[in-house]
Parts: structure tokens; C-alpha cells; sequence
């Protein structure tokens, strides 16, 4: 599956039922389909992961307790991530950042 982020904060009281609407609603996927969707909380230090696996639902939450999640400000609801732009994210890395070309002196 892939992995979606939803671009506008929400309210982290939400539980599984609050963002699996919000995924159809909002987002316009099924949150059945076997992706994963992260969904930030304005404060930028809080995320929480809904993914189905086809026989349950797991609901996640990660806090940074220094620093920010770097969150996109793209126009788009939501959009996917990379595993490596996943992977950089939840270690609060500035992701779009180096999801850029390295300089032309480190290409092979």
C-alpha cells in the first residue's frame, strides 16, 4: 500500500472512526484500500497513522518531544510519500529537502 498525508491539521482526539471518515470525506480514498494515511495536528509535533490491513484497523500516534514534523504546504488535500520521505519525516528531518537532486558533483 501506499502511504497518503493529508495535508490539513486535525483535531487529535479523533479516533479510527473520526479520520476513516475524514479520509473518504476529505481525502476521497478508501481507508480500506491497504494504504496508510498520516494526519498531523496543527502544533506540528503530533501525528497519528490509519492503516487497515484487511482484518483490522491500526490507529498510531507519534510525538516529538523537541522540534517540528515538517508538513507540506502544497494546495493539494493530500498526497503520497516515499518510504524514505516516510522515513525522514517521522524523525522530524526536513524531508522535502532532501527529496531534491543532490548537487551535480555528488551525481553519479
Amino acid at each position: 500500500g501506499q502511504i497518503w498525508l493529508a495535508v490539513e491539521p486535525v483535531d487529535m482526539r479523533r479516533g479510527i472512526d473520526g479520520l476513516s471518515m475524514a479520509v473518504q470525506q476529505s481525502l476521497g480514498h478508501s481507508p480500506c484500500a491497504g494504504s496508510a494515511f498520516v494526519f498531523g495536528n496543527r502544533a506540528g509535533n503530533r501525528i497519528k497513522v490509519l492503516v487497515w490491513d484487511g482484518t483490522g484497523v491500526w490507529l498510531c500516534q507519534r510525538r516529538l518531544h523537541k522540534g517540528r514534523f515538517v508538513w507540506p504546504g502544497s494546495g493539494e488535500r493530500c498526497f503520497t510519500l516515499t518510504q524514505a520521505q516516510w522515513e525522514w519525516l517521522i524523525a522530524g528531518v526536513n524531508w522535502q529537502r532532501l527529496a531534491a537532486l543532490p548537487p551535480a558533483h555528488l551525481q553519479p
